[in-house]
């Protein structure tokens, strides 16, 4: 008979019989009489009794009848407490048999178990009893570790000669048994700790260490400079993104004459430098930036990305998804008449909006370019007073004078773009820089190549130079090069890097702070999404849903409460929220807890929030990445709130 599958702790040796009670052999051996050794009875139905017998014990817990000589229940193992030795002495002592070891197995199978131990072998407990037994037993030997030592274990179907529960052992034969059972015990325990240390040194990842390859060449290239060009609606921002290429050669006069053309054509004439950047055919009808768009173009210190920011409200999370990549920005401000201050109004006015925006995305060099002197007629008072009144606001943002640029300028009419002010309105009191001389003279970026990959994906791209799939984005950490193998987050589906383009040209080696087109292999494009990362395959970031988050409140029309809903953007990410937990307020100023658990949040306050969200995102803790630790909050079309990644909740 097969061994029943709940005695998987494999006491082999043992023996395994063909059924639960005696055989015939030892019935003939050892006859009816009760009083010979290993004397078996028959396979009767125990009935519980409720009250002891002369010279018999009850069970504390199934209130069977034992005889007084065990020292546990034979029904369901269960010590009889206090146990008096039958040495002779009056010292009392917690034994129990091996046989009354597996408790579970008693009390679940009934008292004839298929694991058979030698009744006479008794092992000495501490005062703790029975919470020693259990530890005891949840330390029991695998089966390929306790052998019987000098135990022969008879064949299935051959006589048994222990009996029962094998009562012929001899004392040297119990002896040994006894310390091979302990020996088991002990090897067993520090056999597990050996485990666990052994998989927590396999789960530790190393630190990481960049390839030489990826460390920056010296080869007097020029730095890459990611420049956001932001501002309130109809500032001129596009105009002047298209005026610079024209000006620095990266749009032919053919390419211009055609825009001339169509822009006449559907009666928008002043919108030809603006249709160099706005190319699809819903942004050339409405005469708006809908969505980033990407030039490049090269000035005496740096190779310039122009990333041309929408400037409608309704299209601020595409502006967050674009210049989230910035390292620097130009503010464009429109100086004619009420256009200024409806920009900076609080009530829906994007000069402020971007302004806080771009600051939380890390950027702190801002060119504030005033744009469309000429209408104002190059007033020089018209310009010191945007100057005092956006200065004031910009201060307060978190802005330093001292990097911040102030520049006078006209895009249609190419005054003080490339070159110095030709006009004598403006030269005879602007004696300033330059908007060219003013990018050149911006602080380099830092590249972080020293920390694993993180490429955040803004798009995807189909090429027939790229192939099939391709993504696009800024290399926030690590480099790439051709034929990396890369893990594309959320799914975690690792590719090959087929090929990789840099400003349309291909390229071998992409390092951080580029902004590329990377054609992958090796993945199904429904693997990829717009908000992903492209990451190091054995440094992956956190995919999670729960945040702690450390805000600062912005201009709101109604406080945060808990339960708000809320739109959660992170990087290209963005998905619907809600505010799990308020909890806590902090001093701006010194950073400690004010207030523990506020009712809510209003205007200008900093403070703690827990937030989650429908869908899991990718992003890393501020003080890992920042690029993937900035979040931005928005509720009803408007930015409520700007803030980082403080702890990620599992």
């Amino acid at each position: 008979m097969p061994r029943k599958a709940g005695y998987d702790l494999g006491y082999d040796d043992y023996g395994d019989y063909d059924d639960y009670g005696y055989d015939e052999d030892a019935d003939e051996a050892y006859g009816d009489n009760p009083d010979v050794d290993g004397y078996v009875e028959e396979e009767t139905p125990k009935v519980f009794q409720t009250a002891s017998k002369p010279g018999t014990w009850s069970c504390p817990i199934c209130t069977f009848a034992n005889d007084e000589d065990l020292s546990a229940c034979d029904i369901c193992g269960v010590l009889r407490d206090p146990v008096v030795s039958n040495n002779g002495n009056n010292k009392k002592s917690a034994s129990f048999k091996i046989d009354s070891v597996l408790q579970e197995d008693l009390v679940k199978f009934g008292k004839h178990s298929a694991m058979k131990f030698p009744q006479g072998n008794t092992m000495e407990l501490s005062s703790s009893g029975i919470s020693e037994k259990k530890e005891k037993v949840n330390q029991l030997p695998s089966k390929n570790k306790l052998k019987a030592p000098s135990a022969s274990v008879p064949e299935v179907g051959q006589p048994s000669s222990y009996g029962r529960n094998g009562s012929s052992l001899d004392d040297d034969n119990l002896q040994t048994l006894n310390n091979s059972f302990n020996k088991v015990k002990m090897s067993a325990g520090s056999g597990s700790s050996q485990n666990r240390v052994s998989t927590q040194k396999a789960k530790s990842v190393s630190p990481y260490k960049p390839e030489k390859w990826m460390l920056p060449e010296q080869d007097g290239k020029l730095t890459q400079l990611n420049l956001a060009i932001v501002g309130h609606v109809d500032s001129g921002k596009s105009t002047l993104s298209g005026r610079l290429l024209n000006l620095l050669g990266r749009i032919s006069q053919k390419e211009m004459h055609k825009y001339e053309k169509e822009a006449k054509q559907q009666g928008k004439g002043s919108f030809a430098f603006a249709w160099a950047m706005d190319e699809s055919a819903e942004e050339r009808e409405r005469g708006i930036t809908m969505t980033v768009g990407v030039a490049y173009f090269d000035s005496k210190k740096y190779h310039v990305v122009v990333l041309d920011s929408p400037g409608h409200k309704d299209f601020v999370p595409n502006m967050i998804s674009g210049a989230t990549q910035a390292d620097a920005a130009i503010l464009v401000i429109d100086a004619s008449m009420g256009a200024f201050e409806a920009g900076i109004d609080a009530n829906g006015g994007q000069t402020r909006e971007h302004a806080q925006l771009i600051r939380s995305f890390g950027v702190d060099q801002v060119i504030v370019a005033v744009n469309k002197m000429d209408v104002v007629g190059y007033a020089k008072e018209r310009f010191d007073s945007i100057k005092s009144q956006l200065g004031l606001f910009l201060r307060s943002c978190g802005f330093k004078d001292s990097f911040l640029s102030w520049i006078p300028l006209s895009a249609m009419e190419n005054q003080n773009l490339v070159t110095a002010a030709s006009d004598a309105r403006l030269s005879s009191w602007y004696e300033g820089p330059y908007l060219l001389d003013a990018v050149d003279s911006l602080q380099p970026p830092v590249r972080d190549v020293s920390k694993p990959l993180r490429m955040p994906i803004c798009d995807f791209i189909k090429s027939q130079s790229l192939g099939q799939l391709a993504v696009s984005g800024k290399l926030e950490s690590g480099a790439l090069r051709n034929g990396s193998k890369v893990m594309v987050l959320p799914y975690g589906d690792v590719a090959t890097v087929r090929t990789i383009e840099r400003d349309s040209k291909p390229c071998s080696v992409a390092r951080s702070g580029d902004n590329v087109a990377v054609s992958l292999q090796g993945i199904d494009a429904n693997r990829v999404m717009a908000g992903g990362v492209l990451c190091h395959p054995d440094f992956p970031v956190a995919i999670a849903s729960c945040f702690e988050l450390k805000v600062l409140v912005l201009d709101v029309v109604m406080p945060i409460l808990i339960g708000s809903q809320i739109e959660f953007h992170v990087h290209h990410a963005k998905e619907a929220a809600r505010v799990k937990k308020i909890v806590s307020l902090l001093d701006q100023k010194t950073g400690k807890v004010s207030k523990k658990a506020p009712r809510c949040l209003t205007s200008k306050q900093s403070a703690l929030i827990e937030v989650n969200l429908d869908a899991a995102v990718c992003v890393e803790e501020f003080s890992e990445c920042r690029a993937l630790g900035r979040v931005f909050l928005r509720s009803s079309g408007r930015t409520i709130a700007v803030g980082i990644i403080t702890r990620i909740i599992e």
